[in-house]
């Protein structure tokens, strides 16, 4: 089987297409053939040796995908061959075949369609921390004011989604206008460009003195003070990534002078620690995928020999929604 390879820690150039001998199932793993692999931003930090997580080389990286079932290992009892699957897995999605516990392995009715698999395999991580961070995190409410930086990229838009499905007033920030029309599209009730527009002087003209009651930051850099002084009484703040390469650091008096809260959001470690809290969400999103109560986008596929090129229109922040590596198709 052909998989793109990570042999030392780089750019995404320094990816490599490789062919590899098929992979076997230890008792509690399935190997699932890799229909659709989605592109996040830990697989490039996890190819810059930045992530906190670090495989042994050589490694193929991506942690999301969909397929069906090849293999179960001598112990798994709930998946069978041929079950159409999503997964998620540390590393090695970015292959034609991968291992995946079979714990992390979400089976999909038969009757699913390609272009079901498709979505299925690229909203799981996306819509999962949107979900988790505005309901676990935030416990949003309806008739709140949610403010999404990054409203664009994936997780942005899967948040604007879910405040909207939740009854918030959405305000979706960006860098481009192609970017907030993807958001008008997806429900955000007001816009801002902030590559053109001061995000205060908008926050304010549309909230009045009130601020927002809910951020969602998964951009960090400088637009996060900014945003953090738009917050209102009793805000909360969510943290959820730097798309923008910079840790901010931040004066923490701005917490106290509206009583307001800093929230981390860090789903992979909500998915280990409480299992059981992630299925019930897990169950709400597919059970909204399936009634098409949200739409996931998908705006660019890649064949397999083109994962560095995904990964660096990623790191670029030139994608709008969720970008994707397809496997089977190789060139």
């Amino acid at each position: 089987m052909k998989a793109i390879v990570c042999e030392s820690f780089g750019p995404p150039s320094s990816l490599q297409l490789r062919e590899l001998p098929s992979p076997t199932p230890a008792a509690q793993q399935v190997l699932v053939r890799t229909r659709v692999a989605a592109v996040n931003f830990p697989d490039a930090l996890m190819v810059a040796g930045k992530y906190q997580f670090k495989p042994p080389f050589p490694f193929s990286p991506g942690g999301e995908l969909s397929g069906e079932v090849i293999l179960c290992g001598s112990e798994v009892a709930h998946l069978a061959v041929g079950d159409k699957v999503v997964g998620i897995t540390p590393f090695g999605a970015y292959a034609q075949e991968v291992l995946v516990d079979a714990a992390n392995v979400i089976p999909l009715p038969r009757e699913t369609s390609d272009a079901d698999l498709e979505l299925a395999g690229s909203f799981v991580l996306t819509y999962g921390t949107s979900l988790h961070a505005l309901k676990d995190r935030a416990q949003a409410k309806a008739g709140e004011t949610l403010l999404v930086l990054g409203a664009g990229g994936g997780v942005g838009l899967a948040a604007v989604e879910i405040g909207k499905l939740f009854g918030m007033r959405v305000i979706a920030a960006a860098s481009s206008a192609d970017k907030l029309a993807a958001a008008r599209d997806r429900g955000a009730d007001e816009t801002i460009d902030y590559s053109t527009e001061d995000l205060r002087e908008r926050i304010k003209a549309q909230t009045g003195a009130s601020g927002v009651d809910v951020v969602y930051d998964p951009v960090g850099g400088a637009m996060t003070e900014v945003a953090l002084r738009c917050v209102g009484w009793r805000g909360r703040y969510l943290v959820v990534g730097f798309a923008a390469g910079d840790i901010p650091k931040i004066a923490i008096n701005l917490l106290l002078l509206k009583g307001s809260s800093l929230v981390g959001v860090f789903w992979g470690e909500f998915v280990r620690r409480e299992a059981q809290a992630n299925a019930r969400n897990m169950s709400e999103l597919f059970s909204w995928l399936r009634e098409r109560r949200i739409r996931p986008l998908i705006s660019r596929r890649y064949p397999l020999a083109q994962a560095a090129q995904a990964l660096e229109a990623l790191l670029g922040r030139a994608a709008i929604g969720k970008l994707v590596i397809l496997p089977q198709q190789v060139e």
